[in-house]
């Protein structure tokens, strides 16, 4: 059984929180470069050429892509043989304290829903477990705006609703938006499970390598239709109107009741913000494309940078 110390965790939670407000992955670009090649509209163009030059100056520059840095949103996929050291929740945590005071990031975060006082440094994140076999570690940081989260929905819909109802649903969201979540968008949407599984499955679909496909032929094809529709939509990037309305749509979907039909969406601007860490052989690795999942997506050797020493 393989032990880490808390503190290793911490260090490179605030490491993903700056890197992941300043560097847009390679998968965001290349889909920004080809829809602005595909944009007819001069104002949408001009619009992705700025989205472009800004990704490349808060690169060169170590600034955070948007003014927005976000609440810190955690994915940890936890070895069931891995031991840890210290208090798991404390050290991601302070690593977000960490990463957000280091980074100059804005500090987001509320004590209380109700009197609104800040806790002036972005903490608490919000937490996502998964058990998974082995002792390998992974973490996912994904800072989330709440421009696009708050046009974000879910609805339970009626199981004679069908694929027709989900579509419904889907561009009803997009378009109730308009340019209020900062399009181009990257829209994530759950079928299935129950309310709050389907709110998880749209938020996972976000950490997808962009325009990726899903393995499964009847999601895939509803993906493409989405994508389709929302781009005929005409909203154009930032709402000015365009071509390009949403760079991806990421379908993912979960067993349900015979009963219900749960579909959450969850909207995104271009810029897709998450970064991932894992630890499999004892050597942290930042993953270069942080959307990658599990056995789906290679990420090349040279794609990775190494974080840490053995431990």
């Amino acid at each position: 059984m393989r032990t880490i110390a808390a503190g290793e965790i911490t260090a490179v939670v605030a490491r993903l929180c700056r890197e992941a407000n300043v560097t847009l992955g390679e998968d965001v670009l290349q889909v920004l470069e080809a829809a602005r090649e595909r944009e007819e509209s001069p104002r949408g163009r001009d619009v992705l050429d700025k989205l472009l030059a800004n990704a490349r100056l808060a690169q060169e520059e170590g600034m955070p892509l948007c003014q927005d840095t976000g609440v810190a949103v955690v994915f940890l996929e936890v070895g069931q043989d891995l031991h840890i050291a210290g208090d798991l929740e404390a050290a991601v945590h302070e690593g977000v304290r960490q990463g957000y005071s280091e980074g100059y990031l804005r500090k987001s975060v509320v004590r209380h829903p109700l009197d609104r006082v800040n806790t002036g440094d972005n903490t608490p994140a919000v937490i996502h477990y998964r058990i998974v076999p082995g002792d390998r570690l992974k973490i996912t940081v994904a800072p989330k705006g709440a421009g696009s989260e708050n046009m974000s929905a879910l609805r339970m819909l009626k199981p004679a609703d069908g694929v027709e109802g989900v579509k419904r649903f889907v561009l009803d969201v997009v378009e109730k938006a308009g340019p209020n979540a900062c399009p181009p968008l990257v829209v994530g949407v759950g079928i299935g499970g129950t309310m709050e599984k389907a709110a998880l499955l749209a938020k996972e679909a976000l950490l997808r390598p962009l325009g990726s496909h899903s393995d499964d032929p009847l999601v895939a094809a509803l993906e493409a239709e989405l994508l389709e529709a929302i781009n005929r939509s005409g909203i154009g990037p930032l709402g000015l109107g365009g071509r390009v309305t949403a760079l991806a749509v990421h379908v993912e979907v979960y067993p349900c009741h015979i009963a219900s039909l749960p579909v959450a969406v969850n909207l995104n601007c271009h810029a897709a913000r998450h970064r991932s860490a894992v630890l499999p052989e004892g050597i942290w690795r930042l993953i270069g494309s942080a959307a990658d999942r599990e056995g789906k997506n290679d990420v090349s050797e040279e794609k990775h940078k190494y974080l840490g020493e053995k431990t």
